[in-house]
């Protein structure tokens, strides 16, 4: 995708930023929590005893699990409202944070009712488990959804997550909608506080039907209508830097699509074995009226294969995706600072950021300098600056900490920062721009870390 940086004007500057729904979402779910205790507090006259207070408990933690439920699939259902607003890393901070709350109360709510029924009963945990599996209605159904529960946190957890390839992870985490659905049933059929409430059941169904609706609408119709629209397939692949390779794609109406420069697709390669899986990329160029442009770096079974496309393979993708893009702004001028293959968004909002940009590319190397030649030529017809981090003669780093930065970049708590690497260099140089005077609220960053 070459572009023709002498016959573009330099981009309008739009309105400055729009306010983030982070913090309505939150309270709303919050409040979902809120009126989920609030059933059993309706529901429940009087605790007596340890029995009443173990079955209480249980059934507090049975309530905020179930919903908590609804929250964890309803994270994924890749609404755009929160994947464009709010921001998918964040978003999928969310979910993680709800899989964590989710797997503690399934653990709290099993223990706490087993050990409530069968100090009421006076039987052995033993005797009362193996009751309430066999001979309660739906809990079979439900013994069988935790067990998935649990295998789908096992394998969320960190240490699992980097021993584990990324497709074998996706593939089971797609199991928690079968174990949503199993653990369904036994919530109506054993809470107290759906039986005889019909106003609760309703509201209940209403909150899982929601939920489905907005899976089976964004993971499942709104792709197929999407890819049929559009049509996409490979056009040509390039190669930028050593296993750095940018894939040009082709299709119908792309300028419709309504993706912006600093977001990405999850994209499906149909080609050398790639159909099975589907991949994060960010745009590493403004959308063109038919074209699209990835550039990904090999470090996965997945981006090596990216290579080996060739012209005409078919291409299914999904979105666009992401937050970090010209909306984010707070101040006319910005600084970019780029590792690695990070540089994708990053390249493509330095062509269509407004205002005073300036872009800090971080690499090993001169030769790692991934679309080098084109950040030089809109530096140029914008008048722009690029500035390079390179490692020393004898592989040492350069440090980019608080006192190098405010050299780098004069009056540097007057810009909005946009950063794109590798997780622990974006930690460290949050600390930096906080260190050097930059307000939160314009340090702007997306993880693609998966």
């Amino acid at each position: 995708m070459t572009t023709v940086y002498e016959q573009r004007k330099a981009p309008p500057v739009p309105p400055i930023s729009r306010r983030s729904p982070a913090a309505p979402v939150l309270a709303l779910l919050w409040a979902g929590a809120a009126a989920s205790v609030a059933l059993w507090w309706a529901d429940t006259g009087s605790v007596v005893g340890a029995a009443g207070w173990l079955t209480g408990a249980g059934r507090i933690a049975g309530l905020l699990c179930g919903y908590a439920c609804a929250v964890l699939v309803g994270l994924m259902a890749r609404v755009p409202l929160l994947e464009r607003r709010i921001g998918s890393d964040r978003v999928a901070r969310w979910h993680a944070m709800a899989g964590r709350y989710t797997i503690c109360l399934l653990v709290a709510h099993v223990v706490l009712i087993l050990f409530g029924y069968a100090a009421q009963d006076h039987a052995s945990i033993v005797h009362e488990t193996v009751t309430v599996v066999l001979d309660y209605p739906d809990m079979l159904k439900a013994t069988f959804g935790a067990v998935v529960l649990f295998a789908v946190g096992i394998t969320s957890a960190r240490a699992a997550r980097r021993r584990l390839s990324y497709e074998f992870w996706y593939y089971v985490h797609l199991l928690t909608y079968a174990a949503v659905f199993l653990a369904f049933f036994h919530q109506l059929s054993l809470g107290n506080e759906f039986n005889g409430h019909a106003g609760a059941t309703a509201a209940w169904y209403a909150l899982y039907l929601g939920v489905a609706a907005l899976v089976v609408w964004y993971r499942v119709l709104a792709p197929v209508r999407f890819n049929l629209r559009h049509r996409l397939r490979v056009e040509s692949v390039h190669r930028e830097a050593p296993g750095v390779y940018s894939v040009v794609v082709r299709g119908r109406r792309v300028d419709e699509m309504g993706a912006e420069a600093g977001q990405f697709f999850r994209w499906r390669f149909f080609g050398e074995g790639m159909g099975w899986t589907s991949t994060p990329y960010s745009l590493s160029a403004p959308p063109r009226r038919d074209l699209l442009r990835i550039t990904v770096k090999a470090l996965g079974d997945h981006s090596a294969a990216v290579a080996l496309l060739r012209p005409g393979a078919r291409v299914w993708a999904e979105g666009p995706y992401g937050a970090l893009t010209a909306d984010r702004r707070t101040a006319h001028k910005s600084l970019l600072i780029a590792a690695g293959v990070g540089i994708t968004p990053l390249r493509a909002l330095f062509e269509t950021l407004p205002g005073d940009v300036t872009l800090l590319y971080r690499a090993r190397t001169a030769e790692d300098l991934a679309l080098g030649g084109e950040l030089e030529a809109i530096a140029q017809w914008r008048g722009a600056k690029v500035l390079y981090a390179l490692n020393g003669p004898q592989g040492q780093r350069p440090v980019l900490g608080a006192a190098a930065l405010r050299e780098a970049v004069p009056d540097l708590a007057g810009h909005d920062v946009y950063i794109c690497g590798p997780h622990p260099f974006a930690q460290e140089l949050y600390g930096a721009l906080r260190a050097a005077g930059v307000p939160d609220r314009r340090i702007h960053h997306e993880s693609f870390e998966l």
